[in-house]
């Protein structure tokens, strides 16, 4: 599985939202990051199911996957809100959810991929209960709730470990990364066995363009 880069829509500018986000697809990301906050389980507040439905016919246009990340306390209470508005595939966290297995069956029975998510204190053993149902299993290298900050660099070797997991359990599921990514560290990540690689300020936040930006990430990867 060669890696990609998931452009992360939280460090676009919202008031061309739409238009930076096609600008991402034209310059050739397949994958867009939605980071959905709640101020509860993360401090900050993001965005809900409408800007999911606002992108979902640009994502269709382009056979762009709609990737939701679920940074929220109770998600099971709004999968089917996010299904409805066109997520192609759901990440929850594991942290928030007392019976992971019931919640990964749940966004299944909504017709979506199903992805899982830990946070930089968590253990891997946090997908046990559930690796060989997931579409995505998703390491947190940043504590989540903001963009912008420093990749944390013990995540490489957290993203190696899981990649030997996946491997011996014969799991397909995706390995996603997501904070602090850029080009002086994606091919290490690549390497280490991440698949999808999730960058908001790396594509969206230098006065380069987002084309530019993507362009130096995929020279990254190689």
């Amino acid at each position: 599985m060669s890696a990609q880069i998931a452009p992360s829509v939280l460090a676009a500018d919202f008031a061309q939202l739409g238009a930076q986000v096609e600008e991402a697809l034209l310059a050739g990301a397949r994958w867009l990051h939605l980071d959905v906050m709640d101020g509860h389980f993360v401090p900050n507040i993001s965005f809900g199911p409408l800007v999911v439905q606002a992108l979902r016919t640009l994502a269709t246009q382009h056979q762009a996957v709609l990737d939701v990340h679920l940074m929220i306390t109770n998600p099971e209470r709004h999968l089917e809100a996010f299904a409805r508005a066109g997520a192609d595939l759901i990440t929850v966290h594991a942290e928030t959810c007392s019976n992971l297995s019931t919640v990964v069956s749940a966004v299944r029975q909504l017709g979506c991929r199903v992805g899982v998510a830990i946070n930089p204190l968590t253990g891997l053993q946090a997908f046990e209960p559930v690796l060989d149902q997931l579409d995505l299993a998703l390491i947190m290298s940043v504590n989540p709730g903001f963009g912008g900050q420093a990749y944390i660099p013990s995540s490489t070797a957290k993203v190696a470990e899981l990649r030997a997991l996946l491997d011996a359990r014969g799991a397909k599921a995706h390995l996603q990364i997501d904070g602090g990514i850029g080009a002086d560290n994606a091919a290490a990540v690549a390497q280490a066995g991440a698949t999808v690689l999730v960058a908001g300020s790396a594509v969206f936040g230098s006065g380069r363009g987002i084309a530019a930006n993507l362009r130096a990430l995929q020279v990254a990867l190689g």
